[in-house]
């Protein structure tokens, strides 16, 4: 099948590539509900002409977009915000409560991310990451709802993979939208068997206990499909949500293993070696056929980053 930029997806939701490092690595969705629209996770400052095309070559008004809609603050789920909230007069962001100051001051967000890849790095990948004003801000505790010209979407806290995530329920798709909560299922993995799915604990607030509660959360919803962020809808929650919190105990337990037998300094390599085994594994054993350096090319990134977030749950737990 070939890459889509743009994916209609039934029950009045657009998958948006965000364009970002790859194709199918973090998608967007713009939702209809009656004559309004919501845009759930923005991708980054580069992906914001790419959701403008799409308004207009279907002829929505930009004031019709009513809600801009991050799960959680990560750059790559958020990092479009500021600019999408200033072509889009008439939004308002619906943010984590405890995300909302990062977006109306992002400062912080962007001194850690530059910190990690350095300026020019930071700025080919994100782009510049706008501030909005706090009087376009609403925060979203668990269980608020909004009404999106007749369509209810309901926010259900999540913590796990972040303190400020929250997932979206839309029972009129008999969906949610996941961002991280519910992992990662990149679409050249999906086999006979159906979607790859694998947790993601990148720095810094990794919390097993939580994630393993959020994805029982969101299962007991008794959802049909999961819209994910990384990367696009994926059917059978069920058995996925249950492979999943499998998963996320097999982490803890290569992480205690490897720390184990690792000094703090060799901790993080190591890290990297076995969950790269484990992964490639698991990989194989769904039926993927991609040969080693196909599958770096696809989970390299996310082999790094979660044993970068092991290695920072390890070091907290340790200091507690």
């Amino acid at each position: 099948m070939s890459f889509k930029v743009y994916e209609d997806l039934g029950h009045g939701i657009t998958r948006i590539d965000t364009a970002m490092v790859r194709e199918e690595l973090a998608a967007c969705y713009l939702m209809r509900g009656g004559e309004d629209y919501a845009i759930i996770e923005t991708g980054t400052h580069h992906t914001v002409p790419i959701i403008l095309d799409l308004l207009e070559q279907r002829g929505i008004d930009r004031a019709r977009v009513r809600y801009v809609i991050p799960t959680h603050v990560h750059l790559d789920h958020a990092g479009g915000v500021g600019g999408l909230m200033e072509a889009l007069p008439d939004a308002t962001l619906l943010v984590h409560p405890r995300g909302a100051r990062h977006m109306i001051d992002p400062a912080k967000l962007v001194a850690g991310a530059t910190a990690v890849y350095g300026e020019a790095a930071f700025r080919k990948m994100y782009g510049e990451i706008l501030p909005v004003p706090e009087a376009r801000v609403r925060t979203m505790n668990d269980g608020d709802e909004i009404d999106l010209d007749g369509r209810r979407l309901v926010f259900l806290d999540t913590p796990g993979h972040a303190k400020h995530h929250f997932c979206v329920h839309d029972p009129a798709s008999a969906g949610v939208f996941t961002g991280d909560t519910f992992g990662l299922s990149y679409p050249p993995l999906t086999t006979e068997k159906g979607p790859f799915i694998l947790p993601t604990t990148t720095p810094v607030q990794f919390d097993p206990p939580a994630l393993k509660h959020s994805i029982a959360r969101l299962l007991a919803l008794n959802p049909e499909r999961m819209y994910l962020t990384h990367y696009g809808p994926v059917e059978g929650p069920r058995i996925l949500g249950e492979r999943l919190r499998g998963m996320v105990d097999d982490y803890v337990d290569l992480a205690e293993r490897v720390a184990a037998d690792h000094g703090d300094e060799e901790l993080e390599p190591a890290l990297r070696t076995a969950l790269r085994g484990y992964l490639f594994r698991r990989a194989r054993e769904h039926g993927c056929e991609q040969d080693d350096d196909h599958l770096d090319a696809i989970l390299g990134m996310d082999v790094k980053l979660n044993s970068q977030g092991l290695a920072v749950w390890l070091e907290a737990r340790k200091a507690a």
